[in-house]
């Protein structure tokens, strides 16, 4: 299974949102630019995003988005899922419904490999990602006064 670009760029978009937790709104213009990613295409990834309830988005001269919950309550498979839909290697994990299984010796390989994929998205969070990027750019980080 591959994650598309709009997963990728959508989990650099709330990490971007994660480091600046602490300090209020970020407008999509600035985490176009840090993050070298097309605002239109940031667009069209904020708003199930914020549709989802994992983001906030607020109008006017200060607006921006922000997220709803502190990074330690997002979870980097709650984003995915938003964005991507199902993790499952294969449809039949989530729609058994093909005639052959009950005899699919391959269906438990798939099953297994969604588990594993759950198991570490959903135990990464947010805050999780920005202490790893704290670790690997200080002099960065230190602008974001992230706690986590």
């Amino acid at each position: 299974m591959k994650i598309s670009t709009r997963g990728r760029y959508g989990i650099r978009l709330m990490l971007a949102l994660a480091l600046n937790y602490n300090n209020g709104t970020i407008p999509l213009k600035t985490i176009a630019k840090d993050q070298g990613i097309s605002e239109k295409y940031l667009e069209q990834i904020i708003n199930p995003l914020t549709k989802s309830g994992l983001v906030k988005s607020f109008r006017g001269a200060q607006g921006g988005y922000m997220l709803t919950n502190p990074p330690e309550a997002t979870t980097v498979g709650e984003i995915l899922r938003v964005l991507e839909g199902s993790l499952s290697p294969v449809d039949c994990v989530d729609h058994p419904n093909c005639a052959n299984s009950d005899h699919c010796v391959s269906l438990s390989i798939w099953k297994k490999m969604k588990v594993a994929l759950d198991e570490v998205v959903d135990n990464i969070t947010l805050a999780d990602m920005a202490a790893e990027y704290a670790e690997k750019n200080p002099d960065v980080a230190a602008k974001f006064r992230c706690n986590g």
